[in-house]
């Protein structure tokens, strides 16, 4: 084999490798001497298949064998001996000439081919225990406290039936109902007892309010529309006429919050049940906290690392978050024009949104490889285990879904592999806390552009 470069502009490479026709033909001898064991012709037994025949017979296939794997393993070779990193699939190019592939494919000359890739840049990590990042803390309020207590007992509420009761606001109404559009009843929109809370929404628009000020065995004939939005679409935008019966009215009762309704949900008393709440709360500020502290993280690393990017990485990039913007704008029926923008300026904003993307997604996959940061399988099959309980009744399926998909267990730990590293570099870091209010430290974080997962970057952090 023999390598030479005739192309090495920025990140990018061409190689032209020459696989001469000596190792060719003993690779092809060693191949034949692979199968001819097994190979059986009419007039041969097994095995007994004169080697001239054989060549005969299948020697440009077993040559075309012999070819593949030669190229799959010069081409790893050759890169290999260079130390390079390629940042994606290498393209390989084979002669177009086709009097030249066939005198290889008679092993009658030398192979030549050209490899073409780009490789990940050398990336110099800053000092990582000379940033200085501040997290945001809040206290828990008593009056969140109570009001997630307060919200608890309302999600607890028990219903009255009240014979005579007209039905208002908040009441639950038991009914039957058949739904017709144009005089035709349509699929789905028939039901007998059939629980409802009047103003919870969970009926379309205007349907709810013709039911109000009904008693227990009154009829009415309720009118409604479709929002233009419903899923389905025969009856999206639609206005239904609905036969109603109303079988019963109850009140709510919201139960008393004290030590019986703490034991009702799990623990001893009202303070227990404080303590657990507040904890919980807690718990969830922590977690926008962490998230505005990897913010500010990622801001300082992005300022601190400049170094040429893999082009075809970032076109990946740009290409996957332009799909996604553009599928939601037909979605919404909205244009550039309605957010006053072109689209060569809203392109040039994503492109920069890419190019952060894929430049921490490399320094996040260099930390990682020089910290020796891994996911373990305990914490593969933890991050699978809460998938498969997002789907009640469908574990197994999911399960299957994960054990024959290599890409979407790749999707699994690279969340995991991006937090372990986001870890490591708090760890390092002069970090200092700063307590807010509460509102503060909930305020939205602004979209601009959060890493691609070190996974997402291809071979990032394995290369």
């Amino acid at each position: 084999m023999q390598v030479s470069v005739t192309s090495a502009e920025g990140l990018k490479r061409t190689l032209k490798v020459v696989i001469g026709q000596g190792e060719l033909g003993e690779r092809f001898v060693s191949r034949l001497d692979e199968v001819k064991g097994n190979i059986q012709l009419k007039g041969f037994r097994r095995g007994k298949v004169p080697t001239t025949h054989i060549k005969k017979v299948y020697g440009r296939s077993l040559m075309a064998e012999v070819l593949q794997k030669a190229v799959e393993e010069t081409t790893e070779k050759a890169i290999s001996e260079r130390k390079e990193r390629p940042a994606f699939e290498p393209r390989i190019e084979f002669p177009e000439d086709k009097a030249e592939i066939d005198r290889v494919m008679e092993g009658q000359g030398d192979f030549a081919y050209s490899v073409s890739f780009e490789v990940l840049p050398e990336i110099t990590i800053a000092d990582l225990t000379a940033l200085e990042l501040e997290k945001l803390v809040a206290d828990v309020p008593d009056e969140d406290v109570t009001k997630a207590i307060e919200q608890m007992a309302e999600r607890n509420v028990s219903y009255d039936i009240q014979d005579g009761r007209e039905t208002a606001e908040g009441d639950q109404v038991v009914i039957d109902f058949v739904g017709r559009i144009d005089g035709t009843e349509f699929e789905g929109g028939k039901a007998e007892d059939a629980p409802l809370v009047i103003g919870g929404g969970g009926f379309i628009p205007g349907f709810e309010d013709g039911i109000k000020g009904a008693k227990a065995g009154d009829e009415r004939v309720v009118k409604a529309t479709f929002p233009a939005e419903y899923p389905v679409a025969t009856l999206a935008g639609k206005e239904a006429e609905f036969s109603v019966k109303v079988k019963s009215v109850a009140v709510p009762k919201k139960p008393e919050i004290n030590d019986e309704f703490a034991k009702g949900l799990g623990v001893e008393t009202l303070d227990e049940l404080k303590t657990r709440v507040r904890e919980q709360i807690a718990s969830e500020y922590e977690q926008v906290s962490r998230a505005k502290l990897k913010r500010v993280m990622l801001d300082a690393l992005d300022k601190a690392h400049v170094f040429e990017l893999p082009p075809t990485l970032v076109d990946g990039e740009f290409n996957g978050i332009w799909q996604d913007l553009t599928r939601r704008m037909t979605e919404a029926k909205k244009s550039f024009e309605d957010e006053g923008k072109t689209e060569e300026q809203v392109r040039d904003e994503y492109r920069k949104i890419a190019e952060r993307r894929v430049r921490l997604g490399l320094v996040l996959g260099e930390v990682g490889t020089a910290a020796k940061i891994d996911v373990t399988q305990d914490e593969l099959r933890n991050a699978l285990f809460q998938q498969a309980r997002r789907f009640p009744g469908q574990e197994k399926m999911v399960y299957d879904y994960f054990q024959q998909n290599p890409n979407a267990v790749s999707q699994l730990r690279a969340p995991i592999y991006e937090d372990k590293v986001v870890d490591h570099i708090a760890a390092q870091a002069k970090v200092t806390e700063r307590k807010v209010p509460v509102a503060e430290l909930l305020a939205p974080i602004e979209e601009d552009g959060a890493p691609a997962a070190p996974d997402a970057v291809p071979d990032a952090n394995k290369a």
